[in-house]
C-alpha cells in the first residue's frame, strides 16, 4: 500500500507568526481520519523567507517512507508564484526524487468550497 504524504506550500514571510495558521492547518490534517487508520504525513514548505523549502519537505516525506506526495498550494489565487515558480520547483523535486509520485493541487482559493467557506466567514462579520 502506498504512503501518501501531503505538503502544504505557502509563500513565507519575515514575521514568524505568519506561519501559525499554516501550522494549525497541518495539525488539523494530521488529526483527520484517513482510510486504513494510517496517519497521513503532513509537512509545511515555503517558497521564500521561511524553512523548509519544497525540496527539503519532499525529502522529509520520502525519508518517512512516502511514495506519493501531493503539494497543496495554500495560496488564495493562481498568481505567478503558483503558475510559474511552483511548477519549476516541482520539476526539480521530481528530478531529485525520481521514485516518488509528486502531484500538485490547484491553489486552495481556486476551489469553490473554499470560496464558499470564506464567503460564510465574511457574512458572519456583519
Amino acid at each position: 500500500m502506498a504512503t501518501h504524504g501531503l505538503v502544504l506550500f505557502g509563500h513565507g514571510a519575515r514575521d514568524v507568526r505568519w506561519r501559525e495558521p499554516f501550522e494549525r492547518l497541518a495539525d488539523k490534517l494530521r488529526g483527520a481520519p484517513v482510510s486504513g487508520d494510517v496517519a497521513r504525513p503532513v509537512v509545511l514548505a515555503f517558497l521564500e523567507l521561511m524553512e523548509p523549502d519544497l525540496p527539503t519537505a519532499v525529502g522529509e516525506l520520502a525519508a518517512q517512507g512516502c511514495d506519493l506526495i501531493t503539494v497543496v498550494p495554500v495560496f488564495f489565487g493562481q498568481g505567478g508564484h503558483v503558475r510559474k515558480d511552483l511548477p519549476e520547483i516541482i520539476e526539480r523535486c521530481r528530478a531529485l526524487y525520481p521514485a516518488l509520485g509528486i502531484k500538485c493541487a490547484v491553489a486552495v482559493g481556486e476551489d469553490e468550497s473554499v470560496l464558499d467557506a470564506v464567503a460564510q466567514y465574511c457574512l458572519r462579520q456583519v
